[in-house]
């Protein structure tokens, strides 16, 4: 690498003026199962509060991070230890929430986290939970799980965003809020959450449909499958085997045109002639014919 040299302000600014911002980011949950919805439902939660509102609300987040989970090798190069991943883990996430008035973002929270204790409540006398010997039972994490809770990260000209979709979200812990008579101050809801993976970017159908999913550039996508396309469409990578040539041992007897087999586009045609597929010529009998 060469050594640096001073540059001008104006080569600069361009660069440095032109990152991100933390404030402009939107949040949303969707996904849920029709019996967690039916349960949030007779809290008073609805689904178009959690769609609009709730993404309000949400007044900090974290873009996901993620690790991987490494192994020592050591022997394998005299003096050297060696690292491989086996596993990706994913780190949970806290989300803040500002509680409104109703107390509709805590009970969304609150009621949440209730559900997915709340499987004793199908036991008769001892669902209510003042009762002597309460307890409580999990449900089945395909109740409780959400797998479309997005984060989308943008910027105020909305033009450049980022998007992460959550697999398998659901909220693990809900810290205690503190009141006091000291000054009045906005309540907050802190909520850790957790899931098995995320994806980056774009993942809906239509965005794979136009190739722009999990960030990929459709141009860049386009140009390797219409390559892909043509050498298939072609039978340059040999794929159609349509006269069984593959399954043949190769015939030193065969002459002419019947040995012009290099590239995969000439195959025997088992009646002593070949056939050239992308090209057109055949061959039949030891004669050619340019089609």
């Amino acid at each position: 690498m060469p050594r640096p040299f001073p540059k001008k302000i104006s080569q600069i600014k361009p660069t440095l003026s032109n990152v991100a911002q933390t404030s402009h980011y939107a949040v949303t949950f969707a996904g849920f199962s029709n019996i967690l919805a039916d349960y949030l439902k007779t809290k008073g939660i609805l689904g178009r509060y959690i769609a609009d509102d709730l993404s309000l609300l949400c007044c900090r987040a974290s873009l996901p991070g993620s690790a991987h989970a490494t192994a020592s090798v050591v022997g394998k190069y005299q003096g050297v230890a060696q690292k491989f991943a086996h596993t990706r883990s994913f780190t949970e996430m806290s989300m803040d929430f500002y509680v409104d008035n109703d107390y509709k973002s805590l009970k969304f929270l609150e009621h949440w986290m209730e559900f997915i204790s709340s499987g004793s409540r199908l036991e008769g006398e001892s669902a209510n939970p003042t009762a002597d010997g309460y307890y409580f039972r999990m449900q089945y994490p395909d109740a409780y799980k959400c797998s479309e809770t997005r984060i989308v990260k943008f910027e105020r000209d909305y033009k450049n965003y980022i998007e992460y979709k959550f697999i398998n979200l659901f909220p693990l812990s809900l810290d205690a809020m503190q009141v006091s008579y000291e000054g009045s101050k906005i309540l907050k809801a802190t909520a850790s959450f957790t899931y098995d993976y995320h994806i980056a970017g774009r993942s809906r159908s239509l965005d794979r449909q136009l190739d722009e999913s999990e960030n990929n550039d459709p141009s860049q996508v386009r140009s390797k499958r219409s390559f892909s396309e043509t050498v298939r469409a072609k039978n340059l990578d040999g794929l159609d085997d349509i006269t069984g040539y593959a399954q043949r041992p190769y015939n030193e007897d065969l002459d002419g045109v019947q040995k012009l087999i290099a590239d995969g586009r000439f195959l025997n045609s088992g009646d002593g002639g070949s056939t050239i597929i992308s090209e057109g010529v055949r061959g039949s009998s030891g004669s050619t014919r340019i089609a």
